[in-house]
């Protein structure tokens, strides 16, 4: 079966985040790709110049354009830029009984810039949250989500990610890639039957723009025809190959963006 997967996110002009980040990730992956925008950002690999939150009941008449007519098998949330946009997405993943959502609680981008407006979080946490399959929270958007200002380490982790869990969602993925001083990036999942650490040697580079778009892009596209151990494990390696081949592309002065492509075009040079 070729899964169909429905991304809910805002725009990246340069393609290595957001919505343009899940439809290259999906297709990789070999799931087919649908899009529903909530933002249009004008950003490009060094920053976020500014953004534009679309209607919200525009932002649900997309969605429902989508689920009335096309099976959904997997949904991936990322920008929801305001709260009422959030408890839109909210309402209309109940009404069409939503299946495989995976939520990447996206705040800031890697440039630092908000991409996200201060009433939105209590919105995220209380209508979203909850209805998602996988939650994927960087350190800083986990911190948010607490409502604490945490100085984090991996035990800190191990110690609040059932916190995390605690606010409804199925599973979550508490990504460790903003700790400080380790020659591995260690992010933990949690869920019903505990927790698994994903390990892996850090890669340095500069194109890590969309990151955590591409992971929960591919956590979603994974979802439908595997368990979400199995599915973590192989949108983490695609991840990390992607990051690793990211030298191929010459694309922006600033965070360039990964290589979603690597495993299709053989990671040459463009």
């Amino acid at each position: 079966m070729i899964a169909n997967v429905l991304s809910i996110a805002g725009t990246d002009p340069t393609g290595g985040a957001g919505i343009h980040a899940d439809i290259k990730t999906v297709s990789a992956l070999g799931a087919y790709a649908m899009a529903a925008v909530t933002a249009v950002v004008a950003q490009n690999t060094r920053g976020v110049r500014s953004f534009v939150a679309l209607d919200p009941d525009f932002v649900g008449e997309q969605i429902d354009a989508v689920f009335d007519d096309v099976r959904v098998d997997a949904v991936k949330v990322g920008m929801v830029a305001n709260a009422r946009i959030a408890e839109t997405i909210a309402g209309r993943l109940k009404r069409h009984a939503a299946r495989n959502v995976v939520l990447d609680p996206v705040m800031v981008a890697k440039s630092g810039h908000h991409l996200l407006e201060p009433d939105a979080v209590s919105a995220i946490r209380e209508h979203l949250v909850p209805l998602a399959t996988v939650i994927t929270p960087n350190l800083p958007e986990a911190g948010v989500l607490l409502g604490a200002d945490e100085a984090w380490s991996l035990a800190l982790m191990r110690e609040r990610v059932g916190d995390l869990l605690a606010l409804g969602p199925d599973w979550v993925l508490l990504k460790g890639g903003h700790l400080d001083g380790s020659k591995e990036s260690t992010d933990l999942l949690h869920g019903p039957s505990g927790t698994v650490e994903f390990s892996a040697p850090r890669i340095r580079t500069r194109n890590d723009h969309g990151t955590g778009c591409t992971l929960s892009a591919a956590i979603a596209a994974l979802l439908p025809t595997r368990p979400v151990e199995e599915s973590v494990r192989e949108a983490k390696a695609y991840m990390h190959e992607a990051l690793a081949a990211s030298g191929a592309l010459k694309v922006g002065q600033g965070h360039g963006p990964l290589h979603h492509f690597h495993r299709l075009w053989g990671g040459r040079p463009l």
